[in-house]
């Protein structure tokens, strides 16, 4: 008889999961508390980058996050006044920014990187109806040549952890030749080769539809409170709309900066920050073809389709606060003045679907993807910004791990036990 799991959380990585473990033969229901795609994946940038998927944790966001204290128009933001848990979180942050430590966790990251687009050709060769985009060109933009100094440097390094990375560095006329859009405040660039981009929404509904099709479960609109160990599995416990316990041989918890809320009582004491995440989308007569990057004001820009026509997303911050609480509208602000000077023909004023979400953020930097102490219970979560990246490839590899046994390389840096 096939085997059931749970996964707890309907985002890239969740969904991602459970379509996996469908190719293994498990049963897989998927509970979601609100929708799917409803958390950090939704207002993404939807960016798949390898030449720039490494640690969170470095000097420089270090350097940000002590002068932002305080301020709401940092691209980093730290509350005043933050809570223990924080504290604690910010401790392990310091630790980890040094260039040391983030060496080691690039050359964890970097087999990741390598595999990751092909993860995603397999979703769409299995029946994943949505495509992912080639980012030709993909436009990083700066005003000065020493703004752009730390971005080149970060690409060699990242090369000297075994990823192999194509970039060409531009003048500011060259880049507007590649890229209209970007304003004369542009003065120099780096072009990125062999990148790709989404649209979160659109590809998670093809994910979750695939899933179903495939005899799949999806409960949206049900919380898990509880998952307690049993001799032979694990029971997940919901409130309403369920309001009861269902018995599986494995459960999956992938519920974003919620994670650890579940996870802590299977032995997982890495603290799971939220590191909220703003967006928007505008109009204009001049948008952006691919994706648009400004490093120094840490502000992404993708195309992205609407019954209206085409529609460009803006997206940038780095909040550490509570995953729950509301959009501040002086985040949003914050991001329009930095992006404003920089691009052209884009109408920042007119701005529909301003959202916020909570990337799921580690102190080291490295997602928490495998088996806890419970040996029904396993983590796939804590990939800050690049959920959306390596989901698909974390699905892969988890169900790989869950089916045989056996704990993939890839996946040995990023032990939910460290």
């Amino acid at each position: 008889m096939s085997q059931r799991v749970a996964v707890v959380g309907a985002g890239m990585v969740g969904l991602s999961t459970a379509w996996f473990l469908q190719e293994h033969g498990f049963h897989v229901t998927v509970y979601e508390r609100h929708r799917v795609a409803s958390g950090s994946s939704w207002g993404n940038a939807g960016w798949l980058t390898p030449a720039l998927t490494a640690p969170l944790p470095e000097p420089a966001v270090l350097g940000y996050g002590v002068r932002a204290v305080g301020r709401p128009s940092s691209p980093v933001y730290l509350p005043v006044r933050p809570d223990p848990r924080l504290l604690r979180f910010l401790a392990g942050f310091a630790r980890n920014s040094t260039s040391r430590r983030w060496g080691l966790g690039m050359r964890a990251y970097a087999p990741m990187n390598r595999g990751a687009l092909a993860a995603f050709d397999e979703l769409s060769a299995g029946g994943v109806e949505s495509a992912t985009h080639e980012a030709h060109p993909f436009v990083a933009g700066f005003r000065t040549l020493e703004d752009r100094a730390p971005i080149v440097q970060e690409l060699e390094h990242i090369r000297d952890a075994g990823q192999d990375v194509k970039y060409d560095l531009l003048s500011g006329d060259e880049a507007r030749v590649v890229e209209p859009s970007l304003s004369d405040a542009v003065g120099s660039a780096v072009l990125l080769h062999d990148q790709r981009y989404l649209d979160p929404p659109a590809f998670l509904a093809a994910l979750a539809a695939s899933f179903v099709t495939r005899g799949g479960r999806l409960i949206e609109g049900a919380t898990v409170d509880r998952v307690s160990e049993t001799a032979r599995g694990a029971y997940v416990t919901t409130r309403e709309p369920l309001d009861g316990q269902s018995g599986f041989d494995y459960v999956v918890l992938a519920n974003g900066a919620w994670v650890g809320h579940l996870a802590r009582r299977f032995g997982v004491r890495q603290p799971v920050q939220a590191g909220r995440g703003y967006s928007f989308s505008v109009t204009g007569d001049q948008l952006p073809q691919t994706p648009v990057y400004f490093p120094t004001q840490r502000v992404a820009c993708t195309p992205i389709s609407s019954p209206e026509g085409p529609r460009l997303r803006v997206a940038g911050m780095m909040e550490f606060r509570a995953p729950d609480a509301a959009l501040d509208q002086r985040r949003i602000d914050a991001i329009v003045n930095a992006t404003r000077p920089l691009l052209s023909g884009v109408d920042l004023d007119q701005r529909r679907d301003e959202w916020v979400g909570s990337r799921p953020c580690t102190a080291d930097g490295l997602p928490l993807i495998g088996r806890t102490n419970a040996p029904a219970v396993f983590v796939a979560g804590g990939h800050g910004m690049w959920g959306i990246a390596l989901g698909p490839l974390t699905g892969k590899l988890l169900a790989h791990r869950i089916a045989s046994g056996t704990t993939p390389p890839e996946l040995l840096a990023f032990d939910p036990l460290r």
